[in-house]
């Protein structure tokens, strides 16, 4: 896939710390510079605090309360199986497309920027204005 190359913005941002590879090199802040960001933030979540902030997003009981008698009715036990592993599925091809995007543009705007990078220079004040509305 190509990727738009846009000149590098020179200002800073709020960005989250990629870690060290093997070999000590922060290949996260070598990105970033690339970017043309410096780094400001350093991501330090406990396993607790990011199951805690993953659940709050999904809100899975939210959803199983509204829809569970519904499926019932409707399909059965059966197809509430199939279909939670179904839309398992395509949830987790969403969640490792934006993992593979966010690897690219460890920046802390993330949906933005990443909507902006991704639809060119034409497009990107629409598109990342769309992408904040969207997740209002």
């Amino acid at each position: 896939m190509a990727r738009n190359k846009l000149p590098p913005r020179p200002r800073t941002a709020a960005v989250v710390d990629a870690g060290a590879d093997a070999a000590g090199a922060d290949t996260g802040l070598a990105r970033l510079r690339e970017l043309g960001y410096t780094q400001e933030l350093k991501r330090d979540l406990s396993v607790l605090s990011n199951f805690a902030f993953s659940f709050s997003i999904i809100s899975v009981l939210t959803g199983v309360t509204t829809l569970y008698s519904t499926g019932l009715t409707f399909g059965g036990p059966a197809t509430m199986t199939y279909a939670w592993f179904i839309a398992g599925g395509f949830s987790m091809a969403v969640g490792l497309s934006m993992a593979e995007i966010c690897s690219s543009f460890p920046t802390s705007g993330g949906l933005y920027f990443w909507s902006a990078r991704l639809s060119g220079k034409h497009w990107a004040p629409f598109t990342s204005w769309i992408t904040g509305w969207m997740r209002v």
